[in-house]
């Protein structure tokens, strides 16, 4: 795939069949004067591809394929199976996807298939064949995308519980097994037969959850990895065959997801304007569309952690991306700072959503490169910019491995079954993302401090030797997992004797694998190794203020607080470092710290805000020395990465209207231009600015 590595690909999704008069040859034109390298095309339009059962019709796309080669631009073919035609409908109606309920998803949107079924099946190889036969060879074609998006939905279809009914007769042999391991006896949920399992729909056992969740993702995994197994019977060498992932589908298993494919591909949607600004000034909330700009960085970071490694975004904003209501283009020169920081996280291909603003259907207000116009504006001209920006920078910034200071531990198990029985609140209500609203507290933490992280999950942490990974990540925090094996608490005992700094968080190791609460003392398997435990634990309604028992030790920063959670921590050997403000809570640490062997335990027994969580991060990477990069104030970001042959990167952004500057620590040059600079200059970044240097 030497592709990848030439220079960075960018581009945009490309849906000709969606322009109301032909234009082929103008839109092209801009493209190539766009400085764009790769289009994305076909993944959306089964209907066109197969009008009619049996019909076929493939001629359509060969013009914009031989339109693409001739201007030395690539494309990326996609598989059409997230949106089954009208005529696959009526023919099968036993293929709409169904609800918890039991009623069926009903037609008009997309993604209300069940994709286990075997009609369905049949006729998504057929169609994936024709056009692998038509179009895989030709020269214009580098890669392909099957489906969309996948893991939208939850199926509750009969043929799909069956299935789920034999994965368990074949995952536990009786149900003897079953029972036992589940604990069936409370409520008197006892199996006799394989039979009486009853329909997930009226479940309220965590077990049987935590299984369905599993299983309705690897459902989507399989289903991915047989579309791409089916793509590269016809695939050549040089081409690589992607998905592209949209993280917050209830059932996608990203780490799973992505080991049959070549490379991670993903859509981050952001919000821009405002929510872009550092310091924030807009309250933050995240969704499938993110806010804020460390939830940009989380977002990159999460994709180079699919496979911990390089990916490409295969959507991202152009314009506005959401509702019709929620109209909000970037800001001049926030397109080059947020495609410049994705690709400082790892980001070899950045694509827009899409070529132009459509002028029908669901996303007639999602915007374009190009407006409803049709005519190239702003957004086309800061775009373009951004094309010459790769140009110029080349190989030098593709397929980068991000610096990190921190390293961090994502669970989508855990995700699942904190959805399921939440344990932080929101007012009155169950925050559903309780796992998220944990590991996103210590990572906007860390990145407020101006530190770096590496994402890893628990699942690849178990192939990783732990001294070697201590040795690579001096520090990391293993915050809100509550599903876990022995195995992996074992591992991170291991991690921490070989010298890391293990940070821990409430809920980690209190349940296993099945969900079941643990017997041991809390943190299971770690409560020795910690020299802490707790059994009691209290949510919070507001806030508390904490106080650091040695200010000189462990600083704290003005409005560091505890939010959400309090364990009742009982340190047996460990020191205490910081306690609450509260006539009741006091009695209780919030951290707590010992030395294991060669290196350490910290238990944070709260979720700290945002001012106690960069705290614990600057407190546990030590005292930054002034030669190192970092940034000068709160409005700017300053990240590393190491390019293919080893060189040292540095993107410096500017996240504000005001101008800033920046003394550079070291002698670098100007990727973008020829300007070098030697130690001690200072380099003014202008209002949402960013600059792109190469260690000298």
């Amino acid at each position: 795939m030497s592709h990848l590595s030439d220079r960075i690909l960018f581009g945009a999704a490309y849906y000709h069949e969606y322009q109301p008069t032909p234009r082929l040859e103008a839109d092209m034109d801009l493209m190539q004067q766009a400085k764009f390298t790769v289009i994305r095309v076909g993944e959306s339009v089964w209907s066109t591809w197969e009008p009619e059962n049996g019909v076929f019709d493939l001629d359509w796309l060969q013009p914009v394929l031989d339109a693409a080669h001739a201007r030395g631009i690539a494309v990326v073919i996609g598989t059409p199976t997230y949106a089954a035609p009208p005529w696959l409908q009526r023919a099968y109606p036993e293929i709409n996807g169904r609800r918890a309920t039991g009623q069926p998803m009903g037609w008009g949107a997309r993604q209300e298939i069940d994709y286990t079924h075997p009609a369905f099946l049949f006729h998504s190889e057929r169609i994936i064949r024709k056009i692998m036969e038509r179009y895989a060879s030709h020269p214009a074609v580098i890669g392909f995308q099957v489906d969309n998006e996948p893991g939208n939905e939850i199926f509750h279809n009969h043929g799909v519980f069956q299935k789920f009914v034999d994965h368990l007769r074949h995952s536990y042999g009786t149900v003897e097994k079953l029972n036992a391991e589940w604990g069936l006896t409370y409520w008197s949920h006892r199996l006799s037969t394989w039979a009486d399992l009853w329909a997930p729909y009226g479940n309220a056992q965590p077990q049987y959850s935590l299984a369905w969740r599993r299983f309705q993702a690897q459902l989507t995994t399989d289903f991915i990895s047989w579309q791409a197994d089916v793509v590269r019977e016809y695939a050549r060498e040089d081409q690589f065959v992607t998905t592209c992932i949209a993280y917050e589908r209830r059932t996608v298993q990203d780490d799973a997801l992505t080991k049959n494919l070549d490379v991670t591909a993903g859509n981050p949607y952001y919000r821009m304007q405002d929510y872009l600004a550092l310091p924030a000034v807009v309250p933050l909330k995240q969704a499938w569309t993110t806010e804020g700009t460390w939830s940009l960085y989380a977002s990159a970071d999460r994709m180079f952690s699919s496979k911990q490694a390089p990916f490409l975004v295969t959507e991202t904003n152009a314009q506005a991306i959401g509702p019709a209501h929620q109209n909000e283009p970037a800001y001049d020169g926030q397109w080059r700072q947020a495609a410049w920081a994705l690709v400082s996280r790892g980001a070899t291909m950045i694509e827009y959503w899409h070529w132009h603003t459509i002028h029908f259907g669901t996303e007639t207000f999602w915007g374009g490169v190009l407006p409803h116009s049709l005519e190239p504006g702003r957004t086309y001209e800061e775009i373009a910019q951004l094309g010459k920006d790769f140009e110029t920078a080349g190989a030098l910034v593709t397929e980068l491995t991000p610096d990190a200071d921190i390293a961090m531990v994502y669970s989508n198990e855990t995700k699942w079954a904190l959805e399921d029985e939440p344990q932080l609140t929101q007012g009155d209500l169950p925050d559903t993302r309780t796992f998220q609203s944990i590991f996103d507290s210590f990572y906007r933490g860390a990145f407020d401090a101006g530190l770096q992280l590496r994402l890893v999950h628990q699942s690849q942490i178990k192939e990783m030797d732990p001294t070697e990974f201590a040795d690579a990540h001096p520090v990391l925090i293993a915050a809100g997992l509550a599903i876990t094996t022995d195995t992996e608490l074992e591992w991170y005992d291991a991690y921490a004797a070989a010298g890391g700094h293990l940070i821990i968080g409430i809920r980690t190791g209190y349940q296993d694998h099945e969900a079941r609460a643990r017997t041991d003392r809390k943190p299971a398997n770690l409560h020795t190794s910690a020299g802490v435990f707790y059994d009691e634990f209290s949510t919070l309604r507001t806030p508390l203020t904490v106080t650091a028992l040695d200010s000189s030790e462990f600083p704290l920063s003005l409005g560091a607080a505890a939010t959400g959670w309090i364990d009742g921590l009982q340190p047996t050997d460990a020191g205490v470092l910081v306690g609450y403000d509260h006539p009741h809570f006091s009695r209780w640490p919030a951290i707590t710290s010992r030395i294991h062997a060669a290196g350490r335990i910290t238990y944070v027994g709260t979720v700290p805000n945002g001012a106690l969580a960069a705290d614990i991060a600057r407190w546990a990477t030590g005292n930054q020395p002034e030669s190192r990069w970092h940034k000068a104030n709160n409005s700017q970001t300053v990240t590393g990465a190491r390019s293919q042959d080893g060189r040292q990167l540095r993107f410096l952004h500017n996240w504000s209207w005001t101008q800033s500057e920046f003394v550079l620590p070291a002698a670098a040059q100007d990727v973008l231009g020829s300007k070098k600079y030697e130690a001690g200059d200072i380099l003014t970044l202008n209002a949402w600015d960013v600059k792109v240097l190469v260690e000298s």
